[in-house]
């Protein structure tokens, strides 16, 4: 079942519509046309209560600000390019700086500041399909960019996310979704007693600005280990450079078995307060795993405060910083060429 209502007025005074879709289990996701913002995601917990599992606001205006991202749709290219430029078919690129001299998620007012169109609604499979046309230039990145985000909440509580798209000029393209998910429940306070597993041998370690420093290290030996399943909080303090370095988890890691034709999982996370196990797959090569580290004194849902380390993201893409690494995936999308990307949250219980 799909339903929109009003979720309000920006400060500009346009109308956004927000769009309900629920599965026959009563499971369901809200997304704003503002931003093609995840708003709601309401699973059930063990005892059968559905449970809002991520970040954000009540209204409006606090997408309008939104400075930590909650469940923004980011495009064109997710994560960071250090000092906002990289070379393109001979030609330098210059993007618009928005952290210090680098670009974090594509530059300011980036594509969760966009309204976005409701191009099409699928009521059969619960979906949505957001389109907008970012032009030729914006916050510097060449090319007319047609672009979509589909959501969809199947009849088995998953949450599937497909991007796609089309440039008429070489570009870049990676993009992602960057919600905070507390399986206990947005609100709740601390997620660092959660469950995770990333399917990863190796990581990419940063330096200043949290920019990689151009290769990939493996994660054997190290706090940044998840190939077990463990709490979040176990090793997070440890005294370990690269987690002083970005005051916490904040890094990429290059997961296994990638096919750019395939999704498969790439990591695994529950509560055992809750039951609630989640499953991230994706056709994407990597996924950045940040533990909220600066989130603080954040006014979000049902007047809860949020603060560092309350949540989660799993954020599927490239390495970041990818178009100026030659041994790193690329992001690098054709003229004419379709961009295609898929990643889909998948929700159970654990009794």
């Amino acid at each position: 079942m799909v339903t929109k209502r009003t979720f309000g007025k920006l400060s500009s005074g346009e109308e956004i519509q927000i769009f309900h879709l629920e599965n026959k289990s009563g499971a369901y996701a809200e997304i704003s046309q503002f931003g093609a913002i995840l708003v709601k995601l309401c699973v059930p917990d063990r005892e059968g209560k559905l449970t809002d599992v991520v970040l954000g606001y009540d209204d409006l205006a606090g997408y309008e600000v939104n400075g930590c991202f909650f469940g923004a749709t980011i495009g064109r290219s997710g994560n960071r390019i250090a000092d906002s430029r990289f070379a393109l078919d001979g030609q330098e690129i210059t993007l618009t700086p928005n952290e210090g001299k680098n670009n974090l998620h594509s530059g300011p007012n980036g594509f969760e500041k966009k309204i976005w169109n409701a191009a099409e609604i699928s009521e059969d499979k619960n979906a949505v399909m957001f389109s907008r046309i970012s032009p030729d230039g914006e916050n510097g990145f060449p090319g007319e960019f047609q672009v979509s985000v589909t959501y969809e909440m199947t009849e088995n509580n998953e949450l599937r996310i497909v991007y796609g798209g089309v440039c008429d000029k070489t570009t870049v393209a990676n993009m992602t979704n960057h919600s905070y998910f507390n399986l206990a429940g947005e609100g709740s306070g601390k997620a660092m007693d959660q469950y995770l597993t990333i399917h990863a041998e190796s990581y990419t370690p940063v330096g200043e600005g949290s920019i990689p420093l151009g290769e990939n290290a493996p994660v054997e030996g190290t706090p940044m280990d998840f190939r077990i399943p463990h709490q979040i909080g176990d090793e997070i303090e440890a005294d370990f450079e690269q987690l002083k370095i970005t005051g916490g988890y904040d890094h990429n890691y290059v997961t296994d078995y990638y096919n750019k034709a395939s999704v498969r999982e790439i990591a695994r996370a529950w509560s055992e307060k809750t039951g609630i196990e989640m499953s991230v797959l994706s056709d994407c090569p990597c996924v950045q795993f940040y533990a909220a580290n600066f989130v603080e004194n954040e006014h979000g849902k049902n007047g809860h405060v949020y603060n560092q380390r309350e949540a989660f993201c799993l954020e599927t893409q490239v390495e970041p910083n990818a178009v100026n690494v030659e041994a790193f995936h690329s992001p690098v999308l054709d003229a004419g060429e379709r961009y295609y990307s898929e990643t889909i949250y998948c929700f159970s219980v654990r009794k």
